[in-house]
């Protein structure tokens, strides 16, 4: 699935409208992630916060006309490339949530399908990189200490 510059832009202003709530000069206090929810649908995609509290929305087209079964991938792979943009750009350096929080993608029951992005200091995702090997190395690391 492929998003026209118009559409990209517009799921830009939506979650910057959404991130605008957390956003001042003050202490960080509040404690969130924030929930995208996609509907394949209506192409609408919904910002919520943990509360269920309604953040933002907005319409992406070619969202209604797509039908193909990988939506939910597709639009993790738009949502993340845009969320790493924008918080390369210092979109989300401002904001009053306490971090480690995450922008999380959510089906239409609000389970969690994929974290897009994890806003945090000194925090690393774990990823299939870099566990490859591991059991390898731990199992070699016991029959060694089990040997002493």
């Amino acid at each position: 699935m492929k998003l026209s510059q118009a559409s990209l832009s517009l799921l830009e202003k939506a979650i910057k409208q959404a991130v605008a709530k957390y956003t001042c000069g003050c202490e960080q206090t509040i404690v969130t992630d924030i929930h995208l929810q996609a509907n394949q649908n209506s192409g609408e995609l919904s910002i919520f916060d943990d509360e269920d509290e309604y953040l933002a929305c907005v319409s992406i087209e070619e969202w209604m006309t797509y039908d193909g079964d990988d939506f939910y991938e597709n639009v993790e792979r738009i949502l993340s490339t845009l969320l790493h943009n924008m918080k390369n750009g210092g979109d989300f350096e401002k904001l009053t949530i306490l971090k480690p929080y995450s922008f999380v993608l959510v089906d239409d029951e609000k389970e969690t399908i994929a974290e897009l992005l994890l806003m945090d200091d000194d925090t690393l995702l774990v990823n299939e990189e870099l566990l490859k090997g591991l059991d390898e190395e731990l199992d070699s690391f016991l029959k060694e200490l089990l040997e002493k």
